[in-house]
């Protein structure tokens, strides 16, 4: 079986698989933001603008990522370093370099939308982009499954020997898997904070992250393989505990407080009632006088 074609020509134009990949990801990423963003109610002119810088910044990071975590290899090979269609982009340096990045410029382009709506907004697109990126990015470039394998979901890869594990399609999966829970978050927890679903997509992604390159990607004495571990565990204990927060207090601010009732129930048994008030009620002088004009008998003429 022949690994998947990484590479093909138009005439003397060399075209790559991972970069028409990538782009079809970043063309699916923006039409539902967009999308989200009208359903919600929010302008959505000034995405385009915003969105064209938050790609090049996620490019970058991703890449100076990538080189950073294996100097070793890149400074004895420093031709490799902008090799981007050979693979090589870190999803942390992404994250990195790319949430800054737009949340900066979207306060500025429209700030009638809090930056935590905004990030709820957009946690389930990152998860669908990534599960769209994995089948078109890493599934379609140079050296892009996991470890050797002899099972019958093995594939073969351009740039490797054997058959490997099918890595992007078990982490577009995984994404997918993530990206319907948060929908289903959004649908049925109604009266959530603002913030919680940022926090359970990057707890659900961190947690999922480290078992992909624990068990299909990791290499020993590798630093890069290390990180990305860390990150992801990080990742994931910072998005739960935030989540937790946030219900927390959204369940406490919720709940009616007790005293006011209390308080409401004794000063019924003290204070007069305004029926009873009014049988108190004490006649006026002149009503007082016209009753007794009244009683007292007429003087003989």
């Amino acid at each position: 079986m022949r690994p998947i074609p990484v590479v093909f020509h138009i005439g003397p134009l060399q075209i790559h698989t991972y970069g028409i990949g990538l782009a079809i990801t970043f063309w699916f990423a923006f039409r539902y933001y967009e999308r989200r963003l009208r359903n919600a109610g929010y302008p959505t002119q000034w995405l385009t603008g915003v969105f064209l810088w938050v790609v090049v910044a996620s490019v970058i990071g991703a890449r100076f990522l990538h080189v950073i975590t294996n100097f070793g290899y890149y400074s004895a090979n420093p031709g490799d370093i902008f090799a981007v269609w050979h693979g090589g982009l870190s999803s942390f340096g992404g994250l990195l370099f790319g949430v800054p990045t737009a949340v900066i410029l979207a306060h500025k382009r429209c700030p009638q939308i809090p930056t935590l709506r905004g990030l709820d907004l957009v946690a389930p697109v990152l998860m669908a982009a990534w599960g769209v990126g994995r089948l078109l990015g890493p599934q379609l470039m140079v050296a892009g499954g996991g470890h050797p394998t002899n099972a019958w979901f093995g594939m073969y890869y351009a740039g490797q020997v054997g058959k490997r594990v099918p890595v992007p399609i078990f982490q577009a999966i995984d994404c997918f898997i993530i990206w319907g829970l948060l929908l289903l978050i959004e649908r049925y927890y109604v009266k959530r904070p603002t913030g919680f679903i940022l926090a359970s997509a990057f707890s659900l992604w961190g947690l999922a992250r480290f078992f992909e390159e624990y068990l299909w990607l990791s290499q020993s004495r590798n630093l890069g393989s290390t990180l990305v571990q860390a990150a992801g565990l990080a990742l994931f204990a910072v998005g739960a505990v935030a989540a937790f927060i946030l219900w927390y207090r959204e369940r406490r601010s919720a709940s009616p407080s007790e005293e006011p009732v209390a308080s409401a129930t004794s000063s019924e048994g003290t204070e007069p009632s305004v029926e009873s008030a009014s049988s108190f009620e004490i006649e006026s002088p002149i009503d007082a006088q016209s009753s007794v004009a009244v009683d007292q008998p007429s003087a003989p003429a």
